[in-house]
């Protein structure tokens, strides 16, 4: 007589996402629907760590304490394989935890801040692992032994990493990262209680059916090239691939839910990430500083800057250090010319004389690759742009050697 095995029913991928997604909702109180999308994927995303090329970092950021990013971490820990949270680790420590037998940890880092932070000092090579460990093949070169009984291995940096921590992170770690900026609850805002002792084991439950579906779906998600939302391209493709492929082999609504996230939160990032001061310089130049001119002298320039509202150039430092003609001179030189040069300060020839300042020539491909699309204007307000410097006179009326571009101007110039 023959036994029969009963075959393990197929797991519903989308609806253990929702359960995910559920369990987070419990205890987590995030800024908007698109992060719930986001972190539930992104503890799926771990379980299959060994099936992509690159793992997208998580990041829970606040400007003030008290914004449940702990918590984020401590429900992450839950759901994800091999979790391991520290707070102060070296880097030796970190390199022999990814290299330890029984299979690669997800990495969960406290206080982000501590090591990225303004007064974190001394953490280089820290700063070193996380920057490497995004992708497959990221190895470094340390000495191992005792004395002068010294050999050198190759340490893999490679695993998934959740970050949480106050301010803002170096862009080489933002541009890798989903960040998910975190506030304090509001008054009608409830979370219930997170018990250790309690929750722990069921999110521990939900975990080892994550990774018994993870185990069904790797060969598949390890093929798989997901669709990009439109827009979605270059490093921010490369931190939502592996997201997307999560959603994808879950089906339901998970592959449009993701898609979603992913454009509302790549979007967010380009608008709330502050580390690229070069990009806001130049946008400010386009915007609200040379509106049309074809040139502009420095002190003009610095003049108008200082004069933006919530913008740093009025004071760079925090103490009331203005931006001024040498800074400017530096941040801009990182940027080329259309004739892949430096950009610089030149002389211009007006009637008053013949100043240091920046043409629109020399500035224009670096706007055009490093900017953000223009906002809309309507022909009164480009008209009208011409910034405004002392005595409410325009820079036209102060420097008549510079000519400004308006939409007449435009017209006539095409016509004539």
């Amino acid at each position: 007589m023959t036994s029969t095995t009963t075959p393990e029913p197929s797991i519903d991928g989308a609806a253990l996402l929702d359960e995910v997604e559920a369990f987070h909702r419990r205890f987590n109180v995030f800024p908007r629907e698109a992060a719930y999308v986001a972190v539930t994927l992104w503890d799926a995303h771990a379980h299959l760590i060994d099936a992509f090329d690159g793992t997208a970092r998580l990041a829970f950021l606040s400007p003030e304490p008290g914004s449940g990013k702990s918590r984020a971490l401590e429900i992450v820990e839950t759901l994800t394989p091999r979790a391991a949270t520290t707070v102060n680790a070296s880097a030796n420590a970190l390199f022999r935890l990814v290299e330890a037998e029984g299979g690669t940890p997800t990495l969960l880092f406290d206080e982000i801040d501590t090591v990225f932070g303004p007064k974190a000092g001394g953490n280089e090579e820290v700063r070193g692992f996380l920057n490497s460990g995004y992708r497959r093949g990221a190895k470094s070169l340390r000495c191992v032994g005792d004395g002068s009984n010294q050999n050198t291995e190759w340490f893999s940096s490679f695993c998934a990493v959740a970050m949480a921590g106050l301010g803002s992170l170096p862009d080489t770690i933002l541009t890798r990262s989903v960040i998910i900026r975190m506030r304090k609850k509001a008054p009608n805002e409830k979370a219930e209680p997170y018990r250790r002792r309690v929750h722990e084991k069921q999110g521990h439950a939900l975990r080892d059916r994550l990774a018994k579906w993870a185990d069904t779906i790797r060969d598949d998600v390890a093929q798989a090239w997901p669709e990009m939302p439109e827009g979605v391209s270059d490093r921010p493709a490369d931190v939502w691939e592996p997201l997307l492929a999560v959603a994808d082999a879950a089906g339901g609504h998970w592959p449009e839910r993701a898609r979603v996230a992913c454009l509302e939160l790549v979007r967010a990032a380009g608008e709330g990430n502050g580390s690229s001061l070069g990009i806001r310089l130049l946008t400010d130049l386009r915007d609200k500083v040379f509106c049309g001119a074809e040139r502009m002298p420095t002190a003009v320039i610095l003049e108008v800057l200082h004069r933006i509202d919530d913008a740093p150039w009025a004071d760079m430092d925090g103490n009331g250090k203005p931006l001024n003609a040498r800074m400017l001179a530096k941040m801009l030189g990182e940027y080329v010319t259309a004739k892949n040069e430096p950009i610089g300060p030149r002389s211009i020839r007006t009637a008053q004389g013949v100043p240091k300042g920046y043409y629109t020539e020399d500035l224009a491909d670096a706007w055009l690759r490093y900017c953000p699309p223009p906002p809309e204007k309507t022909a009164t307000s480009a008209t009208s742009a011409t910034p405004q410097v002392s005595g409410g006179k325009s820079v036209a009326e102060e420097l008549p050697g510079i000519r400004y571009i308006t939409p007449e101007a435009a017209t006539a110039d095409r016509t004539a």
